[in-house]
């Protein structure tokens, strides 16, 4: 863990390229905090857990990519949630690095409604997921079905990261498994070399 610096659009998208990200201290006067956990949660694009139920509950909503990503991460940000983490400082970040076309929401839409999503930054390969939420049952799970499609979509699903940062029994119970820090910066190296999705503005996958 380190502390300090700034969450100016460079010094986050260095960051994330050499496996560390950032989360504010208890207090609003405390300086950034940053990880690079010995223990790296993430997802196998060929991993994701859709239950019965999830599956249905797929069928119910409408996925859109960047049609809201103030709201999301608002919604993420929600002070009533428990265990919030997400400060001004994150908030006004991540917005920072959304207009600059680096950070990306996946929302699961109902009647003409945001009901769940997650947001995340995307660098060729990689999707460092940051946090998710959901105002109906199964949304937020929706919207990670969604964002595992468009990853999957643009092809080298070997080789792409799909980063949660920590595996909890919630992310385990939809398929995050643990790696090593130094087996995660392997893969990470390799990532970074891979197109942006097309979900995100990179090129269309090759299909030859």
């Amino acid at each position: 863990m380190g502390m300090g610096a700034d969450v100016a659009p460079g010094t986050l998208l260095a960051a994330y390229r050499h496996g560390i990200f950032p989360m504010p201290g208890e207090s609003p006067r405390d300086p950034m905090m940053w990880f690079s956990p010995v223990m790296r949660g993430v997802l196998p694009l060929d991993g994701l857990v859709v239950s019965r139920s999830l599956r249905r509950s797929v069928r119910d909503f409408e996925i859109r990519i960047d049609t809201s990503f103030d709201e999301v991460v608002a919604a993420c940000a929600d002070p009533r949630r428990p265990h919030g983490w997400i400060d001004k400082r994150i908030r006004r970040a991540y917005g920072n690095l959304h207009r600059l076309g680096w950070a990306h929401s996946v929302e699961a839409w109902q009647d003409d409604r945001l009901v769940g999503g997650l947001y995340g930054v995307a660098i060729g390969g990689l999707f460092a997921g940051e946090s998710m939420f959901h105002r109906v049952r199964d949304a937020s799970k929706v919207a990670l079905v969604g964002l595992v499609s468009a990853l999957r979509e643009a092809g080298s699903i070997d080789q792409r990261l799909l980063d949660v940062q920590w595996r909890t029994d919630h992310l385990a119970s939809l398929g995050v498994v643990e790696m090593p820090r130094n087996d995660y910066l392997d893969r990470l190296e390799k990532a970074l070399r891979l197109p942006l999705p097309e979900a995100f503005g990179g090129p269309p996958a090759d299909e030859s």
